[in-house]
């Protein structure tokens, strides 16, 4: 008796679960006049058909002579967001969702983190050998998906969250590959695919050091450089050159002010997108334009000189200008004298000063502007509202404010956008931090490991022991290291980026997920109401 209760005890549990869960939901249905039950909830317009076909199909199935009605209701409530996603895209949704729910009909911005996220992430990772290593993890678990999808009960929290992101992780690691591939680094060392495009036995005794590295100068082209560039990514030269450090973090540096203005600018474009969607024309004239001035104004004119810099001062330019003198300069020394050596062209002088004039002028606007004409054109103020209301009926989401109060919010939203277009930016440069200690541990690690055991000569027996030993420490810390422990942080930083730095300028995250009935969630005891 009691093995035949042992052995039905938790089919038993979950049929007392499913009808519970069904009665609670029939307690929430109306009872008509008529004796017929009624009830409203919400359902994804491309659903509607797939509804209204189980309906009928229970019905029927149920002998009922009254064939069941489904009518679409015009409300004024928040309908919930309800996201169609697949085993791809849920991952990216799910770390969207961490950070707040999408409000109805707002631009969702798992869409373009699909993309960004593993992209950021690559650019503070970027090793082909580390991303390839990362990229195949990521892989096994997708294609044995199947088989550990039916064995998830027995793993621990950390591998379930490994297996649950198994396509973050693969989408991580081909990002950290085409990201190594563009600082051509793998394992600390380079691949010299193209073939490179200076002339070692032209660079001369004189420019080598004690170690053998070379001090390389671009300069003239046709000598010691060919004067054309690696064909993809960073010459493998350079991986020999005394002066390497210095290059590649200016290059990364900029790399990174240049991915931020990016992301931040397309950040402000959708926003535009939100406001127009909703109907908010003021928003448009008097947050969406002036922010993207300020904006452009500052750090697209860094970006600006970022490249001209590139394209116009070489090696032998006479003046080497220092980008962040000149940009702090714009303001400290307004409209005064450019001195020679931070000279880049031609009417920079009156071109800083009316940047900053404009940058200014936009810091009223940002303020003032939507509270005064909302205050003197009372009607434009709903334009500013949202499209529904609040499902509370005691809570009034629209309630009227004074100007003053319309101008402190307005006030702080300035205060935050002003100060966050230098933070945000100075925030990007973790790209550049990241990867130069990445790649600095990677070289590190092999020079005091690895190059070690190559370079033991002890004897023939104790040799190949030895390098054996070497690889199987340097490769326990590869791993440990450079890709657990790198690969998280990195994650946390990208995490970070677009949270912060992407996502406030322009998401609101204030919606609601769409729950429907399930005996799946409510098994799982996502629903706790069941």
């Amino acid at each position: 008796m009691l093995n035949t209760v042992v052995s039905s005890i938790n089919s038993w549990i979950i049929q007392v679960r499913k009808v519970k869960a069904i009665y609670y939901t029939l307690n929430k249905f109306k009872k008509t006049e008529t004796g017929l039950l009624h009830a409203e909830g919400w359902c994804p317009k491309c659903q509607l058909n797939d509804v209204d076909r189980a309906l009928k199909r229970g019905a029927t199935s149920a002998g009922s002579a009254t064939q069941p009605v489904l009518n679409t209701v015009t409300t004024k409530r928040t309908p919930p967001t309800y996201h169609q996603t697949n085993k791809l895209t849920s991952g990216y949704q799910a770390i969207i969702d961490a950070y707040g729910v999408a409000s109805y009909q707002e631009i969702n911005p798992a869409i373009f983190t699909i993309i960004t996220f593993p992209f950021l992430f690559g650019i503070m990772f970027g090793d082909i050998g580390h991303g390839l290593i990362m990229f195949l993890a990521g892989l096994y678990l997708v294609v044995k998906e199947g088989y550990f999808s039916k064995r998830l009960k027995s793993f621990e929290e950390i591998f379930l969250m490994m297996f649950h992101g198994r396509y973050i992780i693969m989408m991580n690691g081909l990002f950290a590959v085409y990201a190594g591939l563009l600082y051509n680094d793998i394992f600390a060392k380079s691949l010299n695919i193209f073939g490179t495009s200076w002339n070692a036995a032209l660079v001369g005794p004189e420019k080598i050091n004690l170690e053998g590295h070379y001090g390389l100068d671009p300069w003239p082209y046709g000598e010691q450089y060919s004067g054309h560039p690696y064909f993809f990514g960073i010459d493998p030269f350079w991986n020999l050159a005394s002066n390497k450090l210095t290059f590649i973090n200016s290059y990364k540096m900029k790399l990174a002010v240049i991915l931020g203005l990016t992301q931040m600018t397309f950040g402000l474009i959708l926003s535009y997108y939100n406001y127009r969607f909703k109907g908010k024309k003021l928003d448009i004239y008097c947050t969406f334009i002036p922010q993207m001035i300020f904006l452009q104004c500052l750090i697209g004119y860094l970006v600006f000189m970022i490249f001209y810099k590139w394209f116009a001062i070489n090696a032998r330019s006479e003046a080497q200008p220092s980008l962040l003198i000149c940009l702090i300069n714009m303001f400290l020394n307004f409209a005064g004298e450019i001195e020679p050596e931070n000279h880049l062209f031609p009417m920079q002088r009156y071109i800083q000063a009316a940047l900053v004039v404009i940058a200014v002028i936009c810091i009223p606007w940002m303020f003032g502007a939507k509270p005064l004409i909302e205050h003197l054109y009372p009607r434009v103020r709903q334009a500013s509202y949202e499209q529904f209301e609040n499902d509370d009926e005691e809570e009034e989401e629209h309630e009227e404010h004074s100007t003053m109060d319309m101008m402190v919010h307005q006030g702080i939203e300035t205060i935050e956008f002003t100060l966050g277009c230098i933070s945000n930016t100075a925030s990007y440069l973790r790209l550049w931090a990241l990867s130069l200690a990445h790649a600095e541990l990677s070289e590190v690690l092999w020079d005091m490991v690895m190059k070690a055991g190559l370079g033991m000569n002890i004897n023939k027996y104790v040799n190949p022991i030895a390098l054996v030993v070497a690889f199987a420490f340097w490769a326990c810390l590869t791993v440990a290291i450079l890709i657990v422990m790198e690969g998280l942080s990195a994650f946390l930083h990208a995490l970070r980026l677009h949270w912060v730095e992407f996502q406030n300028k322009f998401y609101q995250g204030e919606g609601h997920l769409f729950a429907p009935f399930s005996f799946a969630r409510m098994l799982n005891g996502d629903d706790d109401e069941q």
